[in-house]
């Protein structure tokens, strides 16, 4: 299962896989490129790592749902 982050930056927030150089897409907020997520990864199992506006860790989501490893809440 391929590992991305979604992170803020200078310009906005990015979706970037692990190891990669560029980011896989870039969004001006952090709620615009969340959302997008569920249809950008169709068809593909992967876990996202998302982080708050100072860089820390805040959450992780497995894409899709059904292939998340804990069946909890969240």
């Amino acid at each position: 299962m391929d590992t991305y982050h979604v992170s803020p930056t200078a310009q906005g927030w990015e979706l970037k896989k692990v190891g990669a150089e560029r980011a896989a897409v870039r969004g001006a907020t952090k709620k615009e490129l969340v959302s997008s997520l569920a249809d950008f990864f169709q068809g593909k199992t992967v876990s996202v790592k998302i982080h708050k506006a100072d860089g820390t860790f805040e959450e992780e989501r497995t894409y899709p749902r059904s292939a998340d490893p804990r069946r909890s809440k969240g």
